[in-house]
């Protein structure tokens, strides 16, 4: 049962990061909504609502008309004139985006009462109709609605209101599934009995304040009313009733002669946005003045709202702009018009989850199967076609469909197939290597090759010294030091991943890249970035490199050096206090490309100090008693010493842990640098050394 686990681990692991995926869909948290929101909005802003010709007007209420009739709100007696001026024009409805929930204070009646005049002060004022009067009977004689708005908390003098329009259902109570506020706020009730209807203006609690939805149905205490859009169509078709069609889940449609309007099971739809047209906007002060075009209200829905921003009735749209909220409402009302609106159909829920669970698996199965290449092209081409997918449902069936959660389920499942087949790629890699490194005549191969690659150490023994023992016939270590000048040397040591014939080819390649570019006397850094970007371009699948780069000037005794993912470096002065300096930069061969900020170069001097650097076969190297030296051992070994040079303390270490065993745990290479005692080999010493070679 264990070794089946193991097989299939990685299916494993997918199939409860499914769950959790599947999960998150269900939830809805925040953050997928956000995400959802974002998808909806794209599609209008790529393709929004073209619309040359409107069937709505809107009488503008803005910075004009303030200029003309002073603050807001304005007498009652401005708007019976825009409603005089316009019924004439035999629009089909006239619907105000505004409360009239007190009384005009400017009315002569109310004058008289505020200042407590008497009659024979007043004796005109008295023969003279107040103007909520006025405005009452031009409402009762045009198709007007007025406003009522859902609240919270109970207004001031709110009488038993109640719509207009009467609602029959078939199939089930609606009450129990729209949106519902406790208390309403609208006009005065002399008011609200003239006009022909009342209208809802109540949007939807947005977290972003964006407007991308509106209910067609809201109850207010307890009672049905429509949305002003809603409305003004049923008042201006010459329509009593409103048809509500029920199913198992909730709302289906609603209809108002000869217009259906299918909705989600709150009765909500979502809104169909054109871009604003000048031409929808007249001015107040305008209509008031009897200055415009009467053909332009002939059977148009007339809505009246404000524009002003000193009226703060302006509102965020998909689109990513902001319009006034009277021009919500007339979307709404040619959404209807024309079918145009919006539809988010519960079975589209069940689409996305399925569609993105079969997607998932998938590319995900396909991912294990076959070369990431190919697997990539598959996750772009899965998510093209969710894009055509989405953008297509939108065009041709007007409905929306959340691509957000597809792509990332998709994104998410392609990335974690991506890495379990990375991991086991590197793994097969690293099992194959260790096959190659049993092969005798390979074994030989690369030893021969990994040998002509250690410089003559004798050359330098007085100053650096640098010692290799290979576990193998073959090492994965590798140590380098190349003279750049009369007093400037460059120096590495390096721990490629691996053993074999593979890592004595990847050896060999990191050592031409190293004296090559130290030959140039490039800066240390440019020495990093060389070595990295040519490792990485050779192509040796997983395989890298840590290493220590440095340059030493044996006359001042400064060492600019580099530690990329290497074991740390220990610095020791005479009196043996020591120092470990740890790697801030990762291996050699698996970034491409180092940026300058990854290559974390340091500098000290060495004069009184003694320079170590190892491979983690020395840390990790058995004892004669069968404990790890590591490097506590390492610094007791140095302790010990009486005199300290490089060659004395590399032979050191080598001789505690090459004591004879059958074989060593890994191969163990160290380097050291002391400049404090020692002098350049003298010519006439050199020749003789060089003497005695050729001989």
């Amino acid at each position: 049962m264990k070794p089946l686990l193991i097989k299939y681990k990685n299916y494993l692991i997918f199939f409860v990061l499914l769950i959790f995926l599947i999960a998150l869909k269900f939830i809805n948290p925040s953050f997928i909504k956000s995400i959802s929101y974002i998808s909806f909005d794209l599609y209008q802003k790529v393709f929004p609502l073209e619309k040359r010709e409107t069937d709505v007007i809107i009488i503008d209420i803005d910075e004009k008309s303030l200029g003309k009739f002073g603050q807001f709100p304005w007498s009652r007696s401005v708007f019976a004139k825009i409603i005089e001026n316009v019924k004439v024009s035999e629009p089909k409805a006239i619907g105000f985006d505004i409360f009239f929930s007190e009384k005009d204070k400017q009315s002569p009646d109310e004058i008289i009462k505020a200042y407590n005049l008497i009659p024979t002060d007043v004796s005109e004022l008295q023969n003279i109709k107040g103007h909520d009067e006025i405005f009452r009977e031009q409402l009762e004689n045009s198709k007007s609605v007025i406003a009522v708005l859902g609240s919270s908390v109970p207004s001031h003098g709110t009488h038993d209101r109640s719509a207009k329009a009467r609602f029959l259902s078939k199939g089930g109570d609606p009450k129990n599934f729209t949106y519902a506020y406790p208390y309403s706020i609208g006009s005065l009730e002399k008011l609200e009995k003239s006009a022909k209807g009342l209208g809802s203006i109540s949007f939807l609690d947005q977290t972003d304040g964006i407007i991308r939805s509106l209910p067609l149905l809201v109850r207010f205490e307890n009672k049905l009313y429509p949305t002003m859009g809603l409305e003004m169509i049923r008042v201006g078709s010459n329509q009593k009733n409103i048809y509500i069609e029920m199913n198992e889940i909730g709302i289906n449609r609603i209809s108002s002669r000869p217009h259906k309007i299918y909705s989600d099971p709150n009765g909500i739809v979502w809104i169909r946005y054109k871009k604003s047209l000048k031409s929808q906007y007249i001015s107040a002060s305008s209509v008031f003045d009897g200055k415009f075009d009467s053909a332009r209200f002939k059977n148009k829905y007339v809505l009246i709202g404000a524009s002003a921003q000193g009226l703060f009735d302006l509102v965020k749209t998909p689109l990513g702009v902001t319009i006034p909220g009277v021009e919500v409402h007339g979307n709404v009302i040619e959404n209807i018009l024309d079918q145009s609106y919006l539809v988010r159909n519960p079975n589209t829920y069940l689409f996305e989850l399925l569609f993105s669970i079969l997607v998932a698996v998938i590319t995900f199965f396909l991912s294990q199967k076959i070369k990431p290449k190919y697997s990539l092209s598959i996750f772009f081409g899965s998510l093209v076609t969710v894009i055509i997918i989405g953008f297509s449902v939108f065009l041709f069936r007007s409905e929306l469909v959340d691509i957000s959660y597809p792509i990332f389920m998709l994104t998410v499942t392609f990335l974690t197939g991506l890495y379990f087949r990375f991991v086991e790629e590197n793994r097969i890699a690293l099992a194959n290597l260790q096959k190659e490194a049993k092969l005798l005549k390979e074994r030989e191969l690369a030893g021969g090759v990994q040998k002509s690659l250690f410089p003559d150490i004798s050359r330098f023994e007085n100053f650096i010294y640098a010692k290799n023992v290979p576990a193998r016939d073959v090492s994965g270590d590798y140590y380098d030091v190349v003279k750049v000048g009369k007093s400037e040397y460059f120096f590495t040591l390096a721990d490629v991943s691996g053993k074999g014939i593979k890592a004595g080819m990847y050896m060999a390649k990191a050592s031409s890249i190293f004296r090559t570019l130290s030959n140039l006397s490039y800066p240390l850094e440019k020495v990093v970035f060389g070595v990295n970007n040519e490792l990485v371009e050779a192509k040796f699948k997983g395989m890298f490199v840590t290493a220590v780069f440095g340059k030493i000037n044996i006359e001042t005794g400064e060492v600019n050096f580099v530690n990329a993912g290497h074991e740390s470096i220990m610095v020791f002065d005479t009196n043996k206090n020591f120092e470990f300096i740890k790697s801030e930069m990762p291996p050699i061969g698996i970034i491409k490309y180092f940026t300058e900020s990854m290559v974390k170069s340091k500098t000290i001097n060495l004069k009184e100090k003694t320079f170590v650097v190892y491979t983690d076969g020395v840390t990790e190297g058995y004892l004669k008693n069968g404990q790890e030296l590591g490097a506590e051992g390492v610094q007791k070994i140095v302790t010990n010493l009486d005199t300290v040079t490089p060659k004395n303390l590399v032979d050191s270490i080598a001789k505690e842990l090459d004591w004879g065993a059958e074989k060593l745990r890994d191969d163990i290479t160290c380097l050291a640098i002391n400049i404090k005692n020692t002098e350049l080999i003298k010519p006439e010493r050199k020749k003789k050394v060089e003497g005695e070679k050729k001989a």
